[in-house]
């Protein structure tokens, strides 16, 4: 479901020529001019509504595993420019393009892009990760397809951008967790069908959990959910309501609009 995001043609000549083998791509009506790969994991609506789900307020520091080309992490700056973003990205390339498109956008002060292996976010010895309960909030869009089940992207940083062993998304859950303070938001974003094995993972570190689900058009099932917890709670969980992305001529309907073109949060409490 990594839909095109409707926007508006680029308006900032002060920026270099686009690269080859990259596209420049409108977020939130133009607001934003991200570099992309032409070929590769390319970012959609899932970076969008991930980022307007997450509470940030202005000066909280926020956790990005996995952060690509940052799109996620800038659509979270456009709506809230008073924030700390950190992330962990695995590709030199798209380390590169983050910074790069953080810089284009005016958030190079902003953004933190560290390049490393999520897993060694774990270990004690690693003085380059951030410290523990540093965050107040983190988000992820963790690979969608195991290892083994799916046929491989031919192209590269797609496979490795889509990839999960069994036991990854466990570790992206762990990171999550030890890295928000107590009482900090973790928010994901992911396949409907793995809904049952996030709630297992999260069930004994997050409390309070809100799910909604994204529905392609009226009367078709959830093809993504977004799931949210807060560290050490005990509160229940609950089930929020949905969104329908397309009405029947295929267009993005008013509120899946107002979140992708005009930047409108999507709060899940």
């Amino acid at each position: 479901m990594q839909s095109e995001v409707p926007s508006d043609p680029p308006d900032s000549p002060q920026n270099a020529a686009v690269p080859a083998t990259l596209s420049e791509d409108g977020f939130l009506g133009g607001r934003l001019q991200i570099l992309q790969p032409e070929k590769g994991f390319r970012a959609g609506i899932d970076s969008v509504f991930l980022a307007a789900a997450v509470p940030a307020a202005p000066g909280d520091a926020v956790f990005e595993a996995g952060m690509g080309a940052g799109v996620a992490a800038l659509c979270l700056l456009a709506r809230t420019p008073e924030l700390q973003v950190t992330g962990i990205e695995l590709s030199m390339r798209y380390v590169l393009l983050c910074e790069e498109n953080a810089r284009r956008n005016g958030f190079d002060q902003n953004l933190k892009v560290i390049r490393a292996d999520l897993r060694d976010a774990l270990r004690k010895d690693a003085i380059a990760m951030p410290l523990p309960n540093s965050f107040a909030h983190a988000m992820a869009n963790p690979p969608f397809h195991e290892e083994g089940k799916s046929t491989p992207s031919p192209h590269l940083l797609k496979a490795q951008a889509h990839a999960l062993a069994p036991e990854d998304l466990e570790i992206w859950v762990r990171v999550l967790h030890s890295l928000v303070m107590p009482k900090g938001t973790v928010t994901l974003i992911h396949k409907a069908d793995m809904l049952g094995k996030i709630l297992a993972l999260m069930d004994e570190r997050f409390g309070d959990i809100r799910i909604s689900p994204l529905h392609p058009r009226h009367g078709a099932e959830a093809s993504r959910v977004l799931v949210q917890g807060i560290k050490g709670s005990k509160a229940p969980m609950q089930l929020r309501h949905g969104l329908v992305l397309h009405d029947a001529s295929g267009q993005f309907t008013p509120e899946a609009e107002a979140v992708l073109r005009n930047g409108v949060a999507f709060p899940l409490r």
